[in-house]
């Protein structure tokens, strides 16, 4: 009798060591195949996110290539017929755009880089802020004015002079002031609000009334290469470049960044700038690199 119970106890514990053994391996496996399901989401999304970059790279390469070659060849054209011609300045002027165009587009595909690989430096001096708006307003105005759309600027009579990359914030803001007019239409209205904070700080934000956005196109629009694309935008040049770098130029200065939207109620952009901080105002002067 004592040798059956033993025997029966040994069974029970080989019955369950088998029980844990097989539900060890069941659950790795699915862990294994969420794992692999996982992995093949990513891979899918990433291969996407691939060729949507270079069918967007292609069309926005192409179309300033195409402009430069075709007028340097009626350019070429009108030198070999000996006859001058007021078109040539013209063209001039359309090649000129086309090769800046294509600066901007690589530019922001090494600034991705840079920022993406945590190579990225920024030169920081203190600079007023009221000086920094009126520059980046007067360069968007003229397209403003093109669609008959009103720029209104609402800022504190005092603003303070924060240590930041000179360049980089006026990058931020006119990507932020260009998408505002690029997504909305004539007659528009786009409204700049810039406020000191308590510690001294600043707060600028940006405003439209244009097409706006749900959240799921905010989140891929945050995505580099991730343009938005509806309707109205369609017709829109762009790399989809311009709201990831400003998000991330502004985190490398230590501020936040946020969007707020509703589809046909518009867009509100608003990031924020800490201030300089204490006992290093004299190297900020001399232009401090983080």
């Amino acid at each position: 009798m004592l040798g059956q119970k033993h025997a029966a106890r040994g069974r029970r514990k080989s019955l369950l060591a088998d029980y844990s053994t097989n539900l060890g391996e069941l659950m790795s496996r699915r862990q294994s195949e969420a794992a692999l399901r996982s992995a093949k989401i990513e891979s899918d999304m990433a291969s996407r996110t691939k060729s949507e970059f270079l069918a967007n790279m292609s069309h926005e390469l192409r179309t300033p290539l195409n402009a430069i070659i075709g007028f340097s060849e009626f350019i070429q054209h009108i030198t070999a017929s000996g006859k001058p011609s007021p078109k040539t300045g013209e063209y001039a002027q359309h090649i000129a755009d086309a090769g800046r165009h294509l600066l901007n587009i690589i530019s922001d595909i090494l600034d991705i880089s840079k920022i993406e690989s945590g190579t990225f430096q920024l030169t920081r001096e203190e600079y007023d802020l009221r000086e920094l708006i009126d520059a980046c307003t007067v360069l968007i105005e003229p397209r403003i004015r093109e669609k008959r759309q009103v720029l209104e600027v609402k800022a504190d009579q005092v603003l303070p002079s924060v240590p930041v990359d000179v360049r980089r914030i006026k990058q931020v803001l006119i990507n932020l002031l260009s998408n505002a007019h690029k997504f909305t239409g004539e007659g528009g209205r786009i409204v700049l609000v810039a406020t000191r904070t308590p510690d001294g700080g600043a707060t600028i934000a940006v405003a439209d009334t244009g097409i706006g956005m749900t959240k799921e196109q905010i989140d891929y629009a945050m995505t580099p290469f991730g343009q938005v694309q509806s309707s109205y935008a369609r017709g829109h040049e762009g790399t989809g470049l311009g709201l990831p770098i400003a998000a991330a130029l502004t985190k490398l200065h230590g501020g936040e960044f946020q969007i707020h939207s509703e589809p046909g109620r518009g867009t509100t952009v608003f990031f924020t700038l800490p201030p300089a901080k204490r006992g290093i105002a004299g190297s900020l002067h001399r232009g401090e690199r983080s």
